[in-house]
């Protein structure tokens, strides 16, 4: 067990602003009226991302605006909560107009089932915000020492269990929510209804969490969640076509610093099981312990995968349980097959149809070859569904009815996007986080790299006559894991410009971690380094052989157990 020593030592910068920050208000309305600055002051800066927004500057764009003595070129982006991914054809429009009215002009979905827009300027954010709320979605809680964006699987086709647990998701998403009214002050100008010495968080308190928090749920056998990540998990267990109850998963995190082996990505374990009625008391509890016991003075070690690392799950269980009332069951049986998606017309137990769609990298903009927002935008003026975000980056057209599927295919040929799937099993299955220009943790090249090694090595993959297996390929441009890249058969992690960490032998069903294979390999390197490994897998795999199981079994990498081994 950890020593309790470190509860007096000094506590994180952060710690000190979130206290000082009058429950998440600081100076950020002054702030925002300051017209010398296309910033936010530095501590406020902090506070923002409670609100659901990073301040960020055009990094291509630094030298030369360093010669020339000007600013950065700062930005924000705004990141928008879709508790499951569901948003309706409303929503969907606001979101494609606002990108285009004060935004960069694209949509990006993320790796947790919500929106981002990217390159809003200081001036534009509190009424793109205020805009957002007007179709009842918002950015609070988007970000910061909060629990985030719930996932869940979006996919309305396989089992009627799948609505229950969006509405269990969202549930969960509210109840966990932060109370402060700083949020509704600052961008939607409701008066305060009490001092802050008379406000309270009855969850969070005034320090929040000492870390982010994710919180996922799955319905086997598809993990297309990613359900190990999180911080928190529930697995549906399903029986007769019903949700009986949910195994409870706690402790996964995908980050780590680059040369500090005491940090690493860890993957969740199986806590208990619990009843349907008890979810949201289970979450809140679990959440409630992190915020007691978390390590509050070193946010490197900060997450709930350290928390349980250090103390036990056992000891976890036991606190949990004390705060409940009550004792948790036994885990209960369950398997999953993969963690991607499944493309193309789907027919719902309802009767209608819903049509997932392959966008690289999450990223929603037209070219003069391809006009895919343009092309979503008319879809959605017609229609009477939904959209689903998925945890892949994807967009399913959701819940259309059988008269209004003709009209909507004929949108999607017309603007090319009924051709989004033809592409390679290995392209199908890609992820990459943002990176560069904009994120101000990037070390290297992501989503403007990814679509360029897999164009290399599709021509490896064809060779070997793989177009059509999927192969999981996860990008990012620093060691935080967006993108889940420890969780990618073939993970690429930035290290510098030009250069990355591959990792290799992730189980296909998000169940087992990479491994380190080759450090610091150049951009141009990497291909050469796959394309005999890719070649070997297509004459030697058994039968039903995944690529990340292979390159354990041929000795390319040593199986990662647990989080603690990874650098092992």
């Amino acid at each position: 067990m950890a020593s309790d020593n470190k509860a007096t030592a000094k506590p994180s910068k952060n710690e000190q602003i979130k206290e000082s920050s009058r429950f998440l208000r600081g100076t950020i309305l002054e702030g925002l009226t300051d017209v010398s600055t296309g910033s936010i002051s530095d501590d406020d800066t902090q506070l923002l991302k409670f609100h659901g927004t990073y301040q960020q500057d055009d990094r291509d764009l630094r030298r030369d605006r360093r010669k020339h003595k000007l600013e950065k070129a700062f930005s924000f982006m705004i990141r928008i909560r879709v508790p499951g991914g569901v948003c309706t054809p409303e929503q969907w429009l606001k979101i494609d107009e606002l990108a285009r009215d004060y935004a960069n002009g694209s949509i990006r979905l993320t790796t947790r089932q919500a929106f981002q827009l990217h390159g809003v300027l200081k001036s534009n954010l509190k009424r793109t915000i205020r805009e957002v709320n007007d179709v009842l979605l918002d950015t609070l809680a988007a970000c910061g020492d909060v629990n985030r964006n719930v996932m869940c699987n979006p996919n309305p086709h396989l089992s009627e269990a799948h609505a229950e647990m969006l509405e269990t998701a969202r549930a969960i998403s509210a109840h966990l929510s932060p109370r402060t009214g700083a949020y509704h002050e600052i961008w939607l100008d409701e008066k305060k209804v009490a001092g802050p010495e008379e406000e309270d968080e009855p969850i969070y308190g005034k320090h929040y969490l000492p870390r982010k928090f994710k919180t996922a749920m799955a319905i086997p056998p598809s993990n297309d969640v990613d359900i190990f990540a999180n911080d928190l998990g529930f697995i549906a267990i399903v029986e007769e076509g019903q949700i009986i109850g949910y195994n409870i998963t706690v402790g996964g995190g995908m980050g780590m610093t680059h040369g500090q082996t005491a940090t690493y990505p860890r993957l969740a374990d199986v806590m208990g099981f619990c009843r349907p009625d008890r979810v949201v008391d289970v979450a809140e509890k679990v959440v409630l312990v992190q915020r007691d016991f978390g390590d509050r003075n070193d946010r490197k070690h900060a997450r709930l995968k350290y928390t349980i690392d250090d103390r036990g799950l056992d000891w976890f269980r036991a606190e949990v349980e004390q705060r409940l009332g009550y004792a948790l069951e036994k885990p209960r049986p369950y398997h999953f097959d993969d963690s991607g998606d499944r493309y193309g017309w789907t027919q719902g137990v309802n009767g209608k149809w819903n049509l997932n769609l392959f966008i690289q990298n999450g990223r929603i903009y037209d070219t003069e070859a391809y006009p895919m927002q343009t092309g979503l935008r008319e879809v959605a003026r017609v229609h009477d569904g939904d959209f689903r975000l998925t945890p892949n980056q994807n967009l399913v057209i959701a819940n259309v009815s059988e008269d209004k599927r003709s009209e909507i295919e004929s949108i999607l040929h017309q603007h090319k996007l009924d051709k989004s799937t033809e592409v390679s099993g290995l392209r199908l299955n890609a992820m990459a986080c943002v990176a560069l220009p904009t994120c101000g943790l990037a070390l290297a090249e992501s989503e403007r790299h990814l679509p360029s090694l897999v164009d290399e090595l599709e021509t490896v993959i064809e060779e070997a006559g793989l177009r059509h297996d999927a192969i999981l390929i996860r990008n990012t441009g620093c060691p935080n894991g967006c993108a889940r890249p420890y969780l990618g058969e073939i993970g690429l992690v930035g290290r510098a410009p030009g250069k990355y960490n591959v990792y290799l032998g992730a189980a296909f069903d998000g169940t087992r971690l990479n491994k380190l294979y080759k450090e610091s390999l150049k951009a141009e390197e990497i291909v050469n380094e796959l394309a005999p490994i890719i070649r070997r897998y297509a004459t030697e795999r058994q039968e039903g052989e995944r690529f990340g199981d292979f390159t354990i079994r041929a000795g390319y990498v040593k199986a990662t157990p647990r989080g603690s081994e990874f650098h092992n």
